[in-house]
């Protein structure tokens, strides 16, 4: 019999090779080959065996109630509560907070449900500590530091709890798998195992998963596809928050965000966030206002510029928190209709809050922030700047106009800046209007 030889699989995009590569021929990527043993398999012969087809009409439904933990903030990410029979993964950096979250869920879930917590990097003894020193103890709430996935998988369907939770999927083992956990192979067997026993026995599964240094789960990208959400426990640099992100959900919208404040007493909601910019929020040049839609949730945003005459053959272009091309754009679109030579200016742009701008809505924002520095006058105090701006210069109206000057109001923004046609409900503000961009020129006249 021969022997059967290694593959080496990419864990980014699933290239598999004969051999070890430092870089990945399909993605490009380094360092994501790790190596495993195919489970050699004999050939079957064809089944006799029947698959009897239903038709969609025959099958009962019944609404799936949700799980709430009475944490507005978690159960809003979730789309409004953990579906039943669903499996979830957890993922961000080491220490961001995932294994503390995960307590004051599930202490929250076991008020009026079954829940098993499985801790496989810590022993109960450090679970203990935080659980004490969270205020986390709960009669219903069940504790194991066993890491052997069929064990834990026959103890579920024995017991049959509402909620499963797993910290973390990569310290787990499979006892049928020639690989280290961790591994590949183990990561993809564990996960199928999981969701057969979400689907089949109607048990809630919650993962932690660990994340490569690019931010992604470590893994490959089938674990996404297997499962029914992830979400994202990120750092907030500005304010010292946590801000739970929601990037794949079954059951709910992508793109929520909930956010949380670490302290000794865990993991506290954040309601309030759009509070905290306004609070900060000062009338200097090079400063506007925004608002964008994150999930279902209005965010005001603080755009920072600086333009500052060059020195340098080639002037510099240092930008966070959005796409560079996009603050390039704009320059160029101001210096053809404003004839204002940005081309030979240092431009240096910035979102408050480490947040990540994506669309068009704020093209107006940006251009303001850009001129507001250049001519070093200030906006108007308390001014929120909503629109798009055309390759011709023109000044376009921008969706969900009527949510974000809500939100916006809500905190006393007192003048809104919109295109000429945009189309919105009646406001307490004082709004102008722009048809295009010369108009912009007479805020700072």
């Amino acid at each position: 019999m021969s022997k059967v030889k290694s593959i080496f699989s990419c864990s980014d995009c699933e290239y598999q090779s004969v051999k070890w590569l430092g870089c990945c021929p399909e993605c490009n990527n380094w360092n994501t080959f790790t190596e495993s043993v195919p489970t050699p398999t004999q050939p079957k012969k064809g089944s006799s065996k029947k698959i009897d087809l239903t038709h969609l009409t025959s099958i009962a439904t019944q609404e799936q109630p949700r799980l709430f933990t009475d944490i507005d903030e978690w159960d809003r990410v979730m789309g409004g509560g953990i579906m039943q029979g669903s499996l979830i993964i957890l993922t961000g950096d080491p220490g961001i907070g995932k294994s503390t979250l995960l307590l004051q869920v599930s202490n929250a879930l076991a008020q009026n449900n079954k829940v098993f917590y499985f801790s496989t990097e810590e022993s109960l003894n450090q679970v203990k500590q935080r659980a004490h020193r969270i205020e986390c103890i709960n009669s219903n709430l069940l504790f194991s530091d066993n890491a052997d996935l069929e064990t834990i998988i026959s103890t579920a369907i024995q017991e049959k709890p509402d909620i499963l939770i797993l910290d973390s999927i990569q310290n787990c083992y499979t006892a049928n798998s020639q690989t280290y956990p961790g591994s590949i192979g183990q990561l993809r067997e564990s996960t199928f195992q999981l969701m057969r026993l979400a689907k089949e026995h109607n048990i809630s599964v919650i993962l932690t998963g660990h994340i490569t240094k690019e931010g992604n789960i470590a893994g490959p990208k089938t674990l996404e596809h297997m499962v029914d959400a992830v979400f994202y426990l990120q750092g907030e640099d500005r304010w010292q928050t946590r801000v739970l992100r929601s990037v794949k959900n079954r059951f709910g919208t992508i793109n929520e965000l909930g956010f949380f404040e670490m302290n000794a007493n865990g993991m506290q909601e954040v309601s309030n966030i759009n509070q905290h910019l306004i609070d900060e929020l000062s009338q200097t040049p090079g400063s506007v206002l925004v608002s964008i839609i994150e999930g279902s949730r209005p965010i005001l945003l603080e755009l920072q510029a600086l333009t500052i005459e060059s020195k340098m053959p080639m002037p510099q272009r240092v930008i966070s928190g959005l796409d560079h091309k996009e603050v390039v754009l704009i320059a160029a679109i101001l210096e053809k209709y404003l004839h204002i030579k940005l081309s030979s200016q240092d431009i240096f742009f910035k979102v408050s809050g480490g947040f990540k701008l994506k669309g068009s809505s704020s093209d107006l924002g940006i251009a303001l922030a850009l001129l507001s520095s250049y001519f070093q006058q200030p906006l108007p105090e308390k001014t929120i700047a909503l629109g798009e701006i055309s390759l011709t210069g023109q000044i376009k109206p921008i969706n969900q106009i009527n949510t974000l000057v809500k939100e916006a109001e809500k905190f006393g923004i007192k003048q809104l800046l919109v295109a000429k046609n945009q189309k919105m409900d009646s406001t307490n503000s004082h709004v102008k209007k722009f048809d295009n961009l010369y108009e912009l020129l007479s805020l700072f006249s």
